[in-house]
């Protein structure tokens, strides 16, 4: 279907992570947590291609608008680039939505949600629909970026409620919080998981298998463990 750009809301104060807010020429129905491709016609299309898959950042209740969310580095691909420059009223095309890593249908099972940078989209579009339809969760938030300007949504998490709690690699000098690196091991010690509960991870390709694998490792059961990867991210 049809995608036209209808406003763009930069993130992060240097905007190297952006919002595109869309508006589809008929109803797009989803659940929140899940994604799109998207594709954008463009000259010069460099070996990456014309298209991208893109968690929906925006949530169901957001209709008729939809978002996507993403972060830019020095040396974007020409689709980035294209997209980087799209003008109010410019089209994209994208699929329908898809994907399973949302909300479990048991609102009893408490949830542990671990976000390696711009892996905190599924997250928001997760928390935004359970805030705007006054829903309430049991929710463990892990949070890691390489820095504090890469943090992202944090007014949303803190309206919300949810234990949150923040890593970073490169924290600046007065930073109180956690620092170094996402680790399976890492994950229990700051949650200390409930039997029942699920563990989802969501960021980096090579992060999220690593993660998934330490935590079978560790003892957790692969039912217990949801996997959302976005490749062509380097591992926080």
């Amino acid at each position: 279907m049809k995608a036209k750009l209808d406003h763009i809301v930069h993130e992060n104060r240097d905007k190297t992570i952006s919002s595109f807010w869309f508006e589809t020429d008929q109803a797009l129905d989803y659940i929140a947590g899940q994604f799109i491709e998207m594709t954008i016609h463009h000259p010069k299309t460099d070996d990456r291609g014309d298209k991208r898959w893109f968690t929906i950042s925006s949530s169901p209740t957001n209709a008729p608008l939809m978002s996507i969310t993403t972060k830019f580095s020095e040396e974007s691909s020409s689709f980035k680039q294209t997209l980087q420059g799209l003008r109010e009223g410019d089209e994209v095309i994208i699929s329908d939505p898809m994907g399973d890593f949302v909300l479990p249908k048991d609102k009893s099972i408490p949830l542990i949600f671990v976000a390696g940078g711009i892996g905190i989209t599924p997250y928001h579009s997760i928390i935004k629909w359970l805030s705007d339809t006054k829903q309430s969760r049991d929710i463990n938030l892990i949070y890691a970026a390489n820095s504090i300007g890469e943090l992202v949504f944090l007014e949303q998490f803190e309206h919300y409620g949810l234990s949150l709690q923040l890593i970073l690699n490169n924290p600046p000098a007065n930073w109180e919080g956690e620092t170094g690196y996402l680790s399976g091991q890492r994950i229990i010690d700051l949650t200390n998981p409930p039997r029942d509960s699920l563990i989802y991870a969501s960021g980096p390709e090579k992060m999220v298998e690593s993660l998934q694998s330490s935590l079978e490792t560790l003892g957790m059961e692969k039912y217990r463990l949801v996997g959302d990867f976005f490749p062509g991210y380097s591992t926080i």
